[in-house]
């Protein structure tokens, strides 16, 4: 089930050797969280995909405003038979017709996905979490870095090598060996009373958690919050690490080579979290 273009269909039936977003990436995307019929961080996420649209000179329609999204989104809900109250949507929009690395055209197309999810609320989970540094590539420190688009390729290779050897996730680096973010979301470090985690001009995603976490964080009583680099070194001496994202919330890594980590902060983060998704 998806929403191609406004329609509901079984399938959006694109034929993929004429879809930019498959021949050069030439896409981007939100991922958001629907709980109860309500898109969690409707604001960011739209804002988002309206900066990310305009970076790469996409034309944005004159329809495409705040309500616009929140409907499609909901458009596709509705119309998914699911015993979950929550649910994940892809909202991907993709630069019409052919053309070459030039398009012929910046107009714009959109198609919405739909997938169930487990929990409704955010939780910790109590399993152990292993992470290693990929190092295969390197995320350079550039705007586009910093967007949600089709360019994934080091993530998918970063997964491959995290499950090919036994890792939950994997801790990706800049071009300048600093460490920016997980796999799967963005990566905070607590260092005794001191919550860190990299800021955007480092190359990492600017995330919608990420900004939550940061704003949930500032309200903690006997905490300082900063955005500064982080090298591979400080994560041996770090107290806490724990990766962000909208769908999953807060994930705690509990081991990093022969570093254990506590399990702390991220409690009293996420009774915050809850509340907001409560009750706002």
């Amino acid at each position: 089930m998806v929403n191609y273009n406004g329609t509901i269909l079984e399938s959006s039936s694109v034929n993929i050797e004429d879809n930019r977003g498959f021949l050069f990436g030439d896409s981007v995307f939100e991922t958001v969280k629907v709980l109860d019929n309500k898109v969690l961080f409707l604001e960011d996420h739209y804002f988002r995909l309206m900066a990310s649209m305009r970076i790469f000179r996409m034309e944005i329609p004159m329809n495409f405003t705040m309500e616009f999204f929140e409907e499609q989104v909901l458009l596709l809900v509705d119309s998914f038979r699911s015993i979950s109250n929550s649910c994940r949507v892809r909202f991907s929009v993709f630069r019409k017709d052919t053309g070459f690395y030039l398009p012929k055209t910046n107009d714009v197309g959109y198609v919405l996905t739909i997938l169930p999810l487990e929990s409704d609320l955010y939780f910790i989970s109590e399993k152990s979490y292993e992470v290693e540094l990929y190092k295969d590539a390197y995320v350079t420190k550039q705007l586009f870095s910093s967007l949600k688009s089709n360019n994934k390729i080091i993530h998918i290779t970063g997964s491959i090598f995290a499950s090919e050897n036994g890792f939950d996730n994997c801790l990706l680096l800049n071009d300048e060996k600093n460490v920016i973010e997980a796999l799967q979301g963005n990566l905070f470090m607590r260092m005794g009373n001191t919550l860190i985690t990299p800021p955007i001009t480092d190359g990492c995603l600017n995330g919608i958690m990420r900004k939550q976490i940061l704003n949930f964080a500032q309200k903690l009583e006997g905490y300082d919050v900063v955005e500064k680099s982080i090298s591979p070194f400080d994560l041996q001496k770090a107290d806490e690490l724990f990766v962000t994202n909208v769908i999953k919330g807060i994930q705690p890594i509990t081991k990093y080579r022969k570093k254990t980590f506590e399990i702390k902060v991220v409690h009293e983060l996420l009774i915050k979290l809850n509340a907001f998704v409560r009750f706002n």
